[in-house]
């Protein structure tokens, strides 16, 4: 949730130092050939996430439901990484309950959203 916050328009870090730390940011979120494929995988799950979050609308409840939702959609393609390419039975475990849980809450943000903002809205 931390970095839907700090990158979702957001402007653009001021000093040197910031703007270093951005593109280090981004770079470290890239996927690139030379990775493994789960790292390519989870790579790709908070890059879809930083760009696929909507833009705040100034109010709180709403913001937090769409970010959530956005955050959950990326948990959930995380985990089915960990399934695809992970071999510890403690990891894959948490992996599934992790699906069955976010997916259950995507379930209900999906109809908090549907009730109570226009579509388009």
């Amino acid at each position: 949730m931390t970095l839907l916050a700090a990158c979702s328009q957001q402007p653009t870090p001021g000093n040197a130092a910031e703007r270093h730390d951005a593109m280090s940011h981004d770079a470290m979120m890239s996927p690139t050939a030379s990775d493994a494929e789960a790292t390519r995988g989870y790579k790709q799950s908070m890059a879809d996430m930083m760009t696929t979050a909507p833009p705040y609308t100034g109010d709180a409840d709403i913001d937090f439901m769409r970010q959530m939702r956005v955050h959950h959609i990326a948990a959930v393609t995380m985990a089915r990484t960990e399934l695809a390419h992970g071999k510890d039975p403690e990891a894959r475990a948490l992996a599934q309950a992790v699906i069955n849980a976010q997916q259950k809450e995507i379930e209900q943000i999906d109809r908090w959203l549907r009730q109570r903002v226009p579509v388009g809205g």
